[in-house]
């Protein structure tokens, strides 16, 4: 997506917020951009005057990809303490409360039967977690998820993950179809693809990444799901996760993680104690200028029935790491939302934060009722 064309500073569409000539993100609330130029300033003018309505992109499912909408219309907001408005600087214009970020928690739903959410959590002054969702519009046939936590000793870790979790699923979205591969060469293909989306994603890191930064650029983690009919493949950077949670049969953790926990664990620590310890979260792959390895591990599944697939950060599988334990409670949260994919997810992520919701939490869904060859097979030449 081209940046704006202006000399002059940007402003968001989605906060108001200014951005940084060539910024692709808005820093505040994550929205994409171009955006127009904000205006210059003025002499004696009232804060409360409407503001400029600029130009925005929208997301859109994988029917059309990226469109461009005509105009926004303003954005108001109400504050959470008085039901005073929020101005464009985050703060509310009557009792001067400061208002929740956007970005502190973002939803995306592109189909009924998948959906993300992402949440600042309790303890952390950002959001720094990303996720990107695509869908087919017929459950169980394709869809792409991508999860990336920003790793919190670095900087601008929170523009990183939005934009490696964006650019990866593009990718999926843009290079999905299996033409006349089969077999061993669909796995190859399949494989292929996470390896471009995780290219992608560490290069959208890398464009994200200044100078100023010095000796802590930003970086971030990585998973990524392809589900396409009964074929799953997943690719992973780090410590985010992926598990397969069927209806009937073993939950199973698809990926491995990236961090001193699991070396530990390798080793014969017992899982709890590895995962209790002072470095169970310090991770030994990462996404970034400084990384060594960006390579996602990639892993396939072919899927015999019912059930969830969930990709998630550690701000979630840190209550329930082991795969049944992980299985029960979305078992729980989907009862208590109906079944609902988006339900669902905000369910699990208020569940993390019951627990004390120590990180930022992120959450993507499919629920797959039927995810077999033949109804892939039979839609894979459908717009999507």
């Amino acid at each position: 997506m081209s940046a704006p064309t202006t000399d002059g500073p940007v402003v968001c569409a989605g906060c108001g917020t200014v951005a940084p000539l060539g910024a692709r993100f808005c820093e505040e609330c994550g929205a994409d951009l171009p955006l127009v130029a904000a205006p210059p300033p003025q002499p004696d003018v009232r804060r409360e005057s409407a503001p400029t309505v600029p130009t925005v992109a929208l997301r859109s499912s994988a029917r059309g990809g990226r469109r461009a909408a005509a105009v926004a219309p303003p954005v108001t907001r109400a504050c959470a303490e008085c039901g005073g408005d929020v101005d464009a600087d985050g703060y509310c214009t009557q009792c001067g409360t400061k208002a929740p970020l956007p970005r502190d928690h973002m939803i995306e739903q592109p189909q009924p039967w998948v959906a993300s959410v992402s949440d600042r959590g309790r303890r952390h002054h950002r959001n720094e977690d990303a996720a990107a969702v695509d869908a087919a519009p017929v459950p169980g046939t394709w869809a792409a998820l991508v999860v990336c936590d920003g790793v919190s000793s670095s900087e601008a870790s929170d523009v990183a993950s939005l934009a490696a979790a964006r650019a990866a699923c593009d990718v999926l979205v843009r290079e999905r179809g299996a033409g006349l591969a089969q077999g061993s060469a669909l796995a190859a293909l399949a494989a292929k693809r996470l390896a471009a989306a995780g290219a992608a994603a560490a290069k959208a890191v890398e464009e994200v990444t200044h100078d100023e930064h010095g000796d802590s650029p930003p970086s971030c983690t990585f998973v990524a799901a392809v589900l396409d009919g009964e074929r799953l493949t997943v690719g992973n950077v780090g410590d985010s996760r992926a598990y397969w949670l069927p209806d009937a049969g073993e939950p199973a953790v698809l990926t491995t993680d990236d961090s001193w926990a699991a070396e530990q664990i390798a080793d014969g620590v017992p899982q709890a104690d590895a995962e209790a310890g002072p470095q169970a979260h310090a991770i030994t792959r990462w996404l970034g200028v400084d990384a060594h390895d960006q390579v996602p591990r990639v892993t396939h599944l072919t899927l015999d029935g019912p059930g969830w697939l969930l990709l998630c950060s550690d701000g979630l599988w840190n209550y329930c790491s082991e795969p049944t334990a992980a299985a029960g409670v979305v078992a729980r949260a989907a009862a208590g939302a109906g079944g609902e994919p988006l339900a669902t997810a905000q369910a699990l992520v208020r569940w993390a934060n019951a627990q004390g919701g120590k990180d930022n939490i992120t959450v993507a869904l499919a629920r797959l009722d039927t995810p077999t060859v033949a109804t892939a097979r039979t839609h894979e030449g459908d717009p999507a």
